[in-house]
């Protein structure tokens, strides 16, 4: 993203306002954070980006993706007060790539726990066909037993998987969903694979089929389009699997109970200042949309789907409610644990935000994890000297649902671990909504599915 947006700076598609400028800030002793965020632990790494934590307890497991060179690391933090470096993996030959690490999940299928990295190397180098390598990491502790078990590649949409996201269908599939190439042979869709076919070897990797991209969405800046952060959940109400996917010119949700074809069933489009959709997520019960566009200025901005998902109207335009740390940058990602909401804010750090009232949300906790005051930076062929651009810091959340811990991921000064005064766990029914997160419940399915013996 980062030499996305630069590229689109030296190309003049972005004006210069989006650098943003920021005093030089040193925080006094013990105002870094608010009175209620602790810190856990704090993992020094340079070039962090995506990150997840293992909800089992028994498994006390980080798994930080970094971009160059392409790989990841696992943190082990089952003494957070002295988590170190486990286990660290890179690509073969990083020198002869060109590009970087994607997003990482996990997911577990058959009793057995996986990692999968997405990977997006471009140009002449090699594997530019990769998309992603799934890793087998059920014996840990013991990190002899890390092992490859399978890739996924694509040789008409090079270029890899920027972003993704692993899915416990209700018809008990465990689903891959990832984005597709990159500029300027994008996909206009998001690809969905069968992991169990994936690693049972199967001659089509797995691939289900496409998610796409209304036909007629345009490109943003005539160069992006299909999409980038992707989301999946079950809703027990209306009894239906959906896709949440951020399509860089708006936000499209699709009922994928039948995941050979979705159907379209909300658009939120024509969004005053929203020109590159990023993140797109839902609270448990499926109504407020919770959005991140990818320019500077920009708050959270949230949405009523009901009107839509009512069939009362085709679009969304206007969001009821919206919510920013600092007007002057931006947030990166997401993760909902209804009333709160976890933001990976790039310079300003991790924030929660509580949404109980969509319409008046507002700040509860945060930790400024970005502690450099200036920095240095050159876009295209212009340097800014004391320029601090908005896109440093922290740069992707998890939660671990079973005792609330926060992990945080920085690009600057790595991976934190964080909790909240009186968030110790979370489980949606306590709140009187669905148990319903980015978390998936790998071994019983999604709340309020109904339960599957045996996957079709």
């Amino acid at each position: 993203m980062i030499r996305r947006i630069a590229g689109l700076l030296a190309l003049g598609l972005i004006p210069s306002a989006a650098l943003a400028q920021r005093p030089d800030i040193i925080y006094p002793p013990g105002e870094q954070s608010s009175r209620n965020v602790k810190l856990v632990f704090h993992q020094p790494l340079v070039g962090s980006s995506d990150l997840r934590i293992e909800q089992d307890l028994s498994r006390p497991y980080v798994y930080q993706s970094h971009g160059r060179p392409a790989g990841f690391h696992i943190l082990n933090i089952k003494d957070p007060s002295r988590a170190f470096i486990m286990y660290s993996w890179e690509i073969d030959n990083p020198e002869l790539h060109t590009g970087g690490a994607g997003g990482g999940m996990i997911f577990k299928t058959k009793g057995r726990n996986y990692y999968i990295q997405s990977v997006q190397f471009r140009g002449t180098g090699p594997d530019n066909d990769l998309v992603a390598i799934v890793f087998d990491v059920t014996g840990l502790p013991d990190t002899t037993k890390v092992r490859e078990v399978a890739r996924i590649q694509n040789a008409e949409y090079r270029g890899g998987s920027h972003e993704s996201f692993t899915y416990k269908h209700s018809d008990g599939r465990a689903i891959f969903m990832t984005t597709v190439g990159t500029p300027p042979k994008y996909g206009r869709f998001a690809n969905m694979y069968d992991l169990d076919k994936l690693i049972a070897g199967d001659s089509k990797q797995g691939l289900i089929g496409p998610v796409p991209v209304p036909e007629d969405t345009r490109m943003t800046y005539n160069t992006f389009e299909g999409y980038h952060d992707m989301y999946a959940a079950y809703d027990p109400a209306a009894k239906q699997d959906k896709f949440y996917g951020a399509g860089w010119a708006g936000y499209f949700a699709y009922n994928i109970t039948k995941p050979e074809e979705p159907r379209l069933i909300a658009t939120i489009t024509g969004v005053s200042g929203v020109d590159l959709a990023h993140t797109f997520m839902v609270d448990p019960t499926g109504r407020y949309a919770v959005t991140e566009t990818e320019t500077q200025y920009q708050p959270i901005r949230i949405f009523d789907l009901k009107p839509a998902l009512d069939g009362t109207v085709k679009n969304i335009s206007r969001p009821i409610g919206a919510w920013s740390p600092n007007w002057k940058n931006l947030v990166h990602q997401v993760e909902i644990r209804w009333p709160y909401v976890f933001a990976a804010s790039y310079a300003d750090g991790l924030h929660v935000f509580n949404m109980m009232d969509p319409t008046n949300p507002y700040t509860v906790g945060f930790w400024d994890t970005y502690d450099k005051p200036t920095l240095d930076s050159v876009v295209g062929n212009t340097a800014y000297p004391g320029a601090n651009m908005v896109y440093v810091g922290s740069f992707g959340v998890d939660i671990r649902n079973a005792d609330g811990l926060i992990v945080t991921s920085d690009m600057r000064t790595g991976t934190w671990g964080f909790r909240m005064d009186g968030f110790s766990g979370w489980n949606g029914r306590q709140w009187g909504v669905p148990n319903i997160s980015s978390v998936q419940d790998w071994d019983n399915g999604p709340d309020g599915a109904p339960k599957v013996s045996k996957v079709s």
